[in-house]
């Protein structure tokens, strides 16, 4: 009897476990399907399938819909609107390298047309987060210790953008990261300085501080800058061009301590992130064109 209970046990639980198995598939099916877009769409139910996503946010499946819709119907009323939102799309699924070639394509294909201001501002947005993701990571390592190349690309495509498209509504938030952008390139350009000072290259210290001054004024590391040209022409026995730099350091900047700054690398880089100038709560969608 315990032979043949045991039998039975081992069967119900086999049973229980292919029931089990054959279920999660069918519902891994069914999650799949919904996300997938029916290919017997029209275009206008395709269309208000990737706006709904859009609304609620659902970008991965959105990115879907908008590429079903440009491929099945790519000279139907909807193409253009389709391949401007996935612009957004994309950038919005931290896809950027995605945003940033949507981008070029549609300025390719459509140099004149009303949304090509904003793949112009996508473009230079989605040209600097491209780094894996290093917006996510700022709290856990020094921005300005890292290549610095996309940020000067992302500035000067941003500010290509405001020359082109001086009165779009976008030029607000463009400048905002133009801003963050320039305060992070000033602080590598002080790290850099820093770098130098440490290893006795005080020339090429002072070449870095200055470029701050003359090229990034007015960012939270010009003090630094000062200081370091203050310190470094004091190593030099440039005793006229320290006085000078001290004066124009204490006289702008009377709080600054530069005995409390030593290590200009020190200061952490979160009181410039807290500036409200990241993350994506202001990037908005183009504008609904379509007819």
């Amino acid at each position: 009897m315990s032979i043949v209970h045991n039998y039975f046990n081992t069967s119900k639980r086999n049973l229980s476990l292919l029931s089990i198995f054959i279920l999660s598939i069918v519902i891994s099916s069914c999650s799949s399907n919904e996300e997938m877009p029916d290919e017997r769409l029209l275009e206008k139910e395709l269309y208000d399938q990737a706006q709904l996503r859009l609304k609620n946010e659902n970008f991965s499946t959105a990115i879907r819909s908008l590429e079903a819709l440009e491929s099945r119907f790519p000279f139907g009323r909807y193409a253009e609107q389709a391949q401007a939102e996935l612009i957004y799309a994309y950038y919005m699924n931290s896809q950027f390298e995605a945003s940033q070639s949507a981008a070029e394509r549609f300025i390719n294909l459509h140099p004149r047309h009303t949304h090509s201001g904003y793949a112009y501002y996508m473009k230079g947005l989605a040209s600097f987060t491209d780094d894996s993701g290093l917006f996510s990571r700022y709290f856990q390592s020094d921005l300005a210790k890292r290549e610095v190349v996309m940020a000067q690309q992302s500035f000067d495509e941003l500010s290509d953008f405001i020359a082109r498209y001086p009165d779009s509504k976008y030029v607000p938030h463009a400048k905002q990261r133009m801003i963050y952008l320039r305060n992070l390139l000033a602080q590598h350009e002080v790290y850099v300085a820093d770098f130098y000072m440490k290893r006795g290259a005080y020339l090429a210290a002072i070449g870095r501080a200055k470029y701050v001054i003359e090229h990034l004024p007015n960012t939270p590391q010009t003090p630094y800058a000062l200081s370091i040209l203050v310190e470094a022409y004091g190593l030099m026995d440039y005793e006229e061009l320290r006085k000078i730099n001290l004066e124009i350091l204490n006289s702008n900047y009377p709080n600054f301590n530069i005995q409390e700054n030593e290590s200009v690398t020190e200061r952490s880089w979160t009181n410039i992130l807290t500036l409200g100038l990241l993350g994506n709560e202001n990037i908005k969608r183009p504008d609904n064109l379509s007819p």
